[in-house]
């Protein structure tokens, strides 16, 4: 999961950074909010899940950020972070779209809730979001989950396809997501407001194929009690989408093959043929060519169909999109178990991506639905995926890996960014006196007793050289600094640093 984070300040951009990385996500940054709008609104955008964004920020702030999402309706999270925390601050943030609010310098624990709460949420209400568009038949390519290049070319195709009432073949393994493809096409296409209709021609049994996608009339065979329409008149004036093309017997082949030449369909035992306007996409997990070699498939009828082909990867060639799965999962069997799950732990995450889901997403499904019901407390860990990691073992000749550390943990040093870290701590000094000038020639970073010193005396005494070395000249400070003059002022007031004999603010 892709974190942006957004602030003017490098100090604070490598500390969030440091935060976001022992959590398990993948962090951005950008140091104003053009740049950050360019990233969000543009083709990388889908891979952000959510944003920290400062408020105070030169040319364009935070609100004038929060503002421009909402007119470009993206609905990414936004947790928005300041070192004033008015509550005249925190209602204009939450009026233009923020999901919560931090205080800068904002401790591990506090920013590690905030993002599992905005993360959760996200998720929830892009559940509800899929489900109300599904019922209504209007699903659409943005209700697809995904975050990897495989399925991004997937749908730009698909997009295509949707454009136009040409016959469409989904092939891909079983549990890939062939059905939600074809219904993405339809519900972006003019026929959304009409019927979809899917069929599964592999649970069909042989003797009623026929009656179920052409209809029959009453006492046209034993147990005709009741004329049916049939799929085909069902899906009139919309799609018909036939799931499994490739199991439908012989017989129905020819009759599929008149319907789709004709556009008219002969239910059993009826006198006339009947009209219909029929989009067809059909699916298969079969190789269809080598069906139609063999003779187990009409070739005549494969060139109907084979019209404009899409192939939908397996999950294990977008692990990308595993993490947003497995959210999305959550989000929604917590909900129908009635349970108070918030977030799967990064442990267990990178356990998911790791395994090659043969089965693909049904099978992550329901292997998110047992640990839902499995868990609990409010977070699935790795605990809660015993075949999945008996599994991974065993791929790796029964030597299970090592397990991560655990995200609560202290930040580690070593997980600082290169600046911060290669300055090499002094062990047997103890840090200056922040009264004096410090020193050009080390800056340690531990205490006499060898514990990490607090970044707010490191950062004091980093600002303190910095004003003396450039005599006071505060524009040059914050330059060489690569932080706002405005940014400088107030981390001199919230550091209880002195400014006198400096140049005035602008």
């Amino acid at each position: 999961m892709a974190i942006l984070i957004v602030d003017d300040d490098p100090v604070q951009c490598r500390l969030l950074e440091a935060m976001l990385q022992k959590f398990g996500y993948e962090a951005l940054v950008r140091d104003n909010g053009e740049a950050a709008l360019t990233l969000i609104c543009g083709a990388d955008g889908a891979r952000i899940d959510c944003v920290i964004l400062d408020l105070v920020m030169p040319n364009l702030d935070g609100l004038g950020v929060l503002a421009r999402l909402r007119q470009a309706a993206v609905k990414v999270p936004v947790i928005v972070q300041t070192a004033h925390g008015g509550i005249d601050n925190v209602v204009s943030a939450m009026r233009a779209g923020a999901v919560d609010f931090v205080v800068k310098p904002v401790g591990a624990e506090r920013l590690h809730v905030s993002l599992r709460n905005a993360l959760n949420t996200s998720a929830l209400e892009g559940e509800i979001a899929r489900w109300k568009n599904s019922r209504a038949g209007t699903l659409g390519f943005a209700d697809i989950i995904t975050k990897s290049a495989n399925m991004a070319a997937v749908i730009r195709i698909a997009e295509k396809a949707a454009a136009s009432t040409i016959p469409v073949l989904i092939a891909g393994e079983s549990g890939v997501g062939k059905e939600l493809i074809a219904r993405a096409i339809h519900g972006s296409s003019e026929r959304r407001s009409k019927p979809f209709v899917a069929v599964n021609c592999g649970a069909m049994p042989e003797n009623l194929v026929e009656s179920i996608l052409f209809g029959h009339e009453k006492g046209s065979f034993t147990g005709a009690t009741e004329r049916h329409t049939g799929k085909f008149v069902e899906a009139s004036g919309g799609t018909l989408f036939l799931d499994e093309v490739g199991e439908l017997p012989a017989a129905a082949q020819v009759k599929l093959l008149r319907a789709i030449q004709e556009g008219e369909v002969e239910p059993v035992g009826a006198r006339r043929p009947v009209k219909v306007d029929v989009r067809i996409m059909s699916a298969t997990n079969r190789d269809l060519i080598a069906d139609v070699k063999a003779g187990r498939f009409r070739e005549d009828l494969f060139y109907r169909l084979h019209v404009f082909p899409i192939t939908v990867p397996p999950l294990r060639d977008r692990a990308a999109d595993i993490p947003a799965l497995a959210r999305h999962f959550l989000a929604r069997f917590a909900a129908e178990e009635g349970k108070r799950i918030r977030v799967i732990a990064p442990q267990a995450v990178r356990l998911l991506a790791a395994y090659p889901w043969p089965g693909n997403i049904r099978q992550l499904e329901n292997a998110l639905f047992r640990a839902v019901v499995l868990a609990d407390g409010d977070a699935l860990s790795a605990a809660e995926f015993p075949q999945v990691a008996a599994q991974l073992a065993g791929q790796e000749g029964g030597q299970a890996a090592p397990p991560p550390g655990d995200i609560d943990d202290e930040i580690d040093p070593s997980a600082l960014p290169i600046e911060v870290a290669t300055l090499q701590p002094d062990l047997q000094s103890a840090p200056p006196d922040l009264v004096g000038e410090p020193s050009a020639d080390s800056l340690p970073l531990l205490d006499a007793v060898g514990e990490v010193r607090p970044l707010d005396e490191i950062e004091a005494e980093l600002i303190r050289f910095a004003i003396a070395h450039y005599r006071g000249q505060m524009s040059e400070v914050a330059r060489r600094l690569r932080i706002g003059r405005s940014t400088l002022y107030r981390k001199l007031e919230s550091l209880g640093l002195e400014s006198s004999g400096a140049e005035p603010a602008a």
